[in-house]
């Protein structure tokens, strides 16, 4: 399958909802005519199954549909030596390459390809580029073609093909095993998990998939005669024997295979390094064995000084000992540069930007300190871990909503009631009072809402009616009150907040720059020539971009500093109806916000609300198309908060 139309499956993946053809004409950078044609190729491959539905309202994915199609494919798209373009077609001569050691015969090569011999040199081309970084290279002796490079950067390159050509998110073993022929890696998995269990060790299952795509790897590759030999590139002293030699042994019973020392060692470092925590029975369980007093030392300061900046209390003991098992870890990965991947990055920065945020923060510290690099996919693990405390310890200003209750008397069915309701919602409500009379002053009754078994005199959109034993979809009803009300309260508190800090100066509309760090610059250059930042904040801002992209949703950027430093807090805004290339992502705003320390409590409920409102679909949509000037815009973003 081609690039574009994987692209389109995976936007339509992203969101369960319609998608117009111009929609996604944008966020693939291509014209709507030309979506409408991506569309019809994948029904065309896809048919009997039809993975795209099609209406007025434009397309979506039909999950199910789509499921059945990726099992009956294999769950890859190129299904034959035929089919693809160049790219695939590139992708299927690396892998030749890979496991022909004495090269490929080029006109061969291009017959069984079906192509010429021009076609094939586009190819190669291809192919040369592919290779950039990986440490193997194409080299040509007359007619011969030829991989050069060590056996684990093969792997390496092997395993980055194979994710490449994936859906994105979990890695499926049914797949890795149609791959790499490793009949029985769903056994091989739950073994390897009830002996790190037994070992005392955590497990960390996002991890696990990336290596279970090694292991199979391995396999098939000393299968083939092609075993891992001391390179200077692998970890040949896998630190913890033992798990090097369970890895060994589960190898040899699943797989029949009898892997040599390097591969051992490589996979023991693997397992340890990016599945295996020691669990923790408590904060002090074993630390002295496991972590040095100073990295843990220096971790508190960190936590501590994040908490500082964020106004979150981090300074707990059993929180920073797991975290710091982690870093632990992760300080091994960087330094080999051989990062685990995570399926979660995206839904972690979409649904909790400040949480990521934070991490972001504690990564930086952690790459100043240590002298290390740490990706995206590292971040959002540390943000995994920091999110559950973090959630625990935000500000929950007015988070229960009131209400009364209303069950009048009949033996004790007004208890049945409460009873129910407090078990169904009851951390989400404080109940104020509770009526068992007929005769009800209803516009006396205090709450956010009322929650009825009878129907008032005159209808009150504050009255929810249930019935005397309350059904499911009565517990959906108050839940959806709930919730209506909470996000109400947080929008009304936003849009007070965002009034202070929109000003005409600062709105802009369908800006062309060269890249993020040109719009950066130049927004920044507008705040610092209103006396807002100085250029250290811009500095800080592009300096956060490279940690990493700050476009948080498939349509919103917010570029700013880590410190909060700015004179006062200000953002601006960018709307733009071609998306701007963002770090790879294609976004229709940008807002660069500046924060100055005197706001920092307000910092989280804004940031994390703006981000929220951003990811609306139909609001980014309706500000697109009708905030044509400063007063429009406000006027949309007033409706969009409401």
């Amino acid at each position: 399958m081609s690039d574009r139309r994987e692209q389109l499956l995976d936007l339509l993946a992203r969101a369960d909802r319609w998608f117009t053809a111009a929609e996604l004409g944008d966020q693939l950078g291509v014209t709507p005519r030309s979506v409408r044609s991506y569309v019809t190729a994948v029904k065309t491959e896809a048919a009997p199954f039809e993975p795209v539905r099609s209406g007025s309202a434009g397309y979506r994915l039909d999950r199910a549909e789509y499921a059945r199609w990726r099992a009956a494919s294999g769950a890859t798209e190129a299904t034959s030596e035929e089919s693809g373009g160049p790219t695939a077609r590139a992708t299927r001569l690396l892998r030749r390459l890979v496991d022909a050691p004495a090269g490929l015969d080029a006109f061969a090569t291009a017959a069984e390809l079906h192509v010429s011999e021009s076609t094939l040199e586009g190819d190669l081309t291809r192919v040369r580029a592919r290779l950039d970084g990986t440490g193997l290279s194409l080299r040509r002796s007359g007619g011969t073609l030829v991989l050069d490079g060590t056996e684990s950067a093969r792997r390496r390159l092997l395993g980055t093909l194979f994710r490449e050509e994936s859906a994105r998110g979990m890695l499926e073993l049914a797949a890795i095993q149609r791959e790499f022929p490793t009949e029985g890696l769903a056994e091989f998995k739950t073994d390897l998990i009830a002996e790190l269990t037994r070992r005392g060790a955590a497990v960390n299952e996002y991890g696990l998939s990336n290596v279970l795509l090694h292991i199979a790897i391995t396999v098939d590759r000393v299968r083939r005669h092609h075993t891992l030999q001391s390179d200077g590139e692998t970890a040949t002293d896998a630190a913890n024997v033992g798990l090097a030699s369970v890895v060994d042994g589960l190898v040899a019973r699943h797989f029949d295979v009898r892997l040599g020392a390097e591969d051992v060692a490589y996979l023991g470092y693997l397992v340890e390094t990016r599945v295996a925590t020691p669990a923790q029975a408590g904060p002090d369980a074993r630390r002295d064995d496991l972590l040095d007093a100073d990295d843990l030392a220096e971790l508190r300061r960190i936590a501590v000084q994040a908490g500082r900046e964020f106004l979150i209390d981090l300074d707990d003991d059993e929180f920073l000992t797991r975290l710091a098992l982690h870093v632990r870890n992760l300080v091994a990965r960087a330094n080999d540069l051989s990062y685990s991947r995570n399926p979660l990055t995206r839904s972690i920065k979409a649904g909790y930007p400040l949480t990521y945020e934070l991490a972001v923060y504690i990564a930086n510290e952690l790459q100043t300190s240590r002298g290390i690099s740490i990706n995206e996919d590292e971040i959002a693990y540390i943000a995994m871990h920091v999110g559950a405390l973090v959630e625990q310890r935000r500000r929950v200003d007015d988070d229960l909503v009131t209400c009364s209750i209303v069950s009048p008397s009949y033996y004790e069915l007004h208890l049945t009631v409460l009873a129910r309701i407090e078990s169904a919602v009851g951390s989400d409500l404080d109940v104020q009072s509770v009526v068992t009379r007929t005769d009800v002053d209803w516009r006396a009754l205090p709450g956010d809402i009322v929650i009825s078994t009878v129907e008032p005199p005159v209808p009150d959109e504050r009255v929810i009616v249930i019935a005397p034993f309350l059904t499911n979809g009565d517990i959906e009803r108050v839940r959806a009150a709930v919730s209506r009300i909470r996000r109400h309260r947080r929008r009304a508190r936003l849009a007070v907040e965002l009034e202070r800090y929109f000003q005409p100066e600062l709105f802009l509309r369908d800006v062309v720059v060269a890249d993020e760090e040109a719009m950066i610059r130049l927004l920044g250059e507008r705040m610092r020539d209103l006396g807002i930042i100085d250029d250290a904040y811009i500095t800080g801002a592009i300096e956060r971009e490279r940690l990493s992209s700050t476009a948080f949703t498939d349509t919103l950027a917010v570029p700013h500093a880590l410190a909060m430093t700015a004179r006062r807090t200000s953002i601006a805004i960018v709307l733009s109806d071609s998306p701007i290339d963002w770090n790879g992502a294609r976004v229709n705003v940008v807002a660069f916000i500046a924060f100055s320390e005197s706001d920092r409590s307000s910092f989280q409920d804004v940031f994390d609300q703006f981000v929220e409102v951003f990811s609306e679909h139909d609001s980014v949509h309706r500000l697109l198309r009708n905030a044509r000037d400063y007063p429009s815009f406000i006027e949309e973003l007033v409706h969009a908060l409401a």
